[in-house]
């Protein structure tokens, strides 16, 4: 993933580990598939929060909008190898999809690169 750093994982990582996942949760999925998500969950609300927030620059709205993407393309990347896993990696991109949020090319490379992992 271009553009992904340690870092910004890594804070994403710690902002995700304060949050409840809410989408995976009790479903038998593993932490770090459930990790993922509760950070793409922040990502998204918070660049939803930048874009709508006055005073704001193009460079603020543009570096959320990369954040958001990477944290969906790791979701999107993840190699799902248990049945609760691929469910709930499953569900959480229909539900993205159902909002057009999954619309770039590298997500679908990027599933089905996964799928060819498992």
């Amino acid at each position: 993933m271009p553009g992904v750093t340690r870092r910004k994982l890594l804070a994403f990582t710690a902002v995700a580990s304060v949050f409840e996942p809410t989408f995976a949760e009790g479903q038998g999925t593993s932490r770090e598939l459930q990790t993922l998500i509760a950070t793409h969950e922040t990502a998204y609300i918070a660049l939803h929060r930048i874009v709508h927030q006055a005073g704001r620059s193009s460079h603020d709205r543009k570096r959320a909008a990369r954040i958001e993407e990477q944290a969906l393309l790791a979701i999107c990347s993840f190699v799902a190898t248990s049945r609760g896993d691929r469910q709930a990696k499953a569900n959480y991109l229909l539900t993205v999809e159902a909002k057009g949020e999954l619309d770039l090319e590298e997500h679908m490379q990027a599933i089905l690169h996964a799928m060819m992992r498992d």
